[in-house]
């Protein structure tokens, strides 16, 4: 019995030892996850407000989307009747009109609303988990629009840089809104390997000829404004400025988008230099 209290030290120690080399650090591993958890809660995003208020409850935002598809079905006529003046070889295509998804004919406002209301910063977890709920509602005018295209025999093309792995619930979606010729053809996403749209774009233009582009983006119509300074955007708008109205159709978006990350110069900055940069590019009196 006098070596019970020697057995019992020793079990001591060699409980201390294990907790020090495989509990401890599993607890602080735990705390670290617990704490990124807690800093992703405090995204500072409160300035994005007011373009997902401005999406979701203005009746204005409602009438410049009405616009943009009223000018794409005009514009969609007029170029039925200018494409005889085309070369042959163009004339002989069948038509095609390409539109991107987000923004665009899908409303995502909800999905950044709800980032919004919990300070959560945009994660592709996220993105993916609300792709996968189908629940995004159409772009006021996008439904009847496309498919008064796909009754006229215009191919209809949805061109997103969502991720592959999205294409099944973003079909869905699609045709759960009402959209029209949702294909795995037509829905084309984004591969790994895909820098941007024009790759794409160029892979039908080999069939169709593209008669309208639609888009809240720059990128969506052209690679000529990809990562470009916003001097570079500016000065590349200007010059496709007779594009826009008739080939190129774009939609109003103030939540997110390539003029955002014009502003950051596209580098990952944190939250508090991309506020100074934000307040750095107000143009004053």
């Amino acid at each position: 019995m006098k070596n019970r209290p020697f057995v019992l030290n020793f079990a001591l120690i060699i409980t201390t030892a294990v907790s020090t080399y495989f509990i401890t650090p599993l607890i602080s591993n735990v705390a670290t996850a617990q704490q990124g958890a807690a800093a992703q809660g405090k995204a500072d995003n409160e300035y994005q407000v007011s373009g997902a208020l401005y999406m979701q409850r203005s009746a204005e935002y409602r009438a410049l989307a009405y616009q943009a598809y009223n000018w794409a079905k005009l514009s969609l006529d007029a170029d039925e009747k200018t494409s005889k003046k085309l070369p042959k070889i163009e004339r002989k295509k069948p038509r095609a009109v390409v539109v991107d998804i987000d923004e665009t004919v899908l409303d995502n406002s909800p999905q950044q609303a709800g980032l919004i209301k919990s300070r959560q910063p945009f994660s592709q977890a996220n993105w993916y988990a609300w792709g996968e709920m189908r629940a995004a509602k159409a772009i006021p005018g996008a439904v009847d629009f496309l498919n008064y295209a796909n009754k006229k025999g215009v191919k209809v093309f949805y061109v997103s840089n969502r991720d592959e792995v999205q294409k099944q619930a973003t079909m869905d979606n699609l045709t759960k809104a009402g959209f029209p010729d949702v294909t795995a053809d037509t829905v084309m996403l984004r591969h790994p390997n895909d820098v941007g749209k024009e790759t794409r774009r160029n892979y039908i233009r080999e069939k169709y000829r593209i008669a309208i582009l639609m888009g809240d983006n720059l990128d969506d119509f052209s690679n000529v404004f990809e990562l470009k300074s916003i001097a570079d955007r500016y000065a590349e708008t200007d010059k496709a400025r007779a594009m826009f109205g008739a080939q190129y159709i774009a939609l109003p978006n103030a939540m997110y988008g390539t003029w955002e990350n014009a502003l950051y110069e596209y580098k990952h900055l944190s939250d508090a230099q991309k506020a100074e940069r934000r307040l750095e590019a107000l143009e004053l009196p």
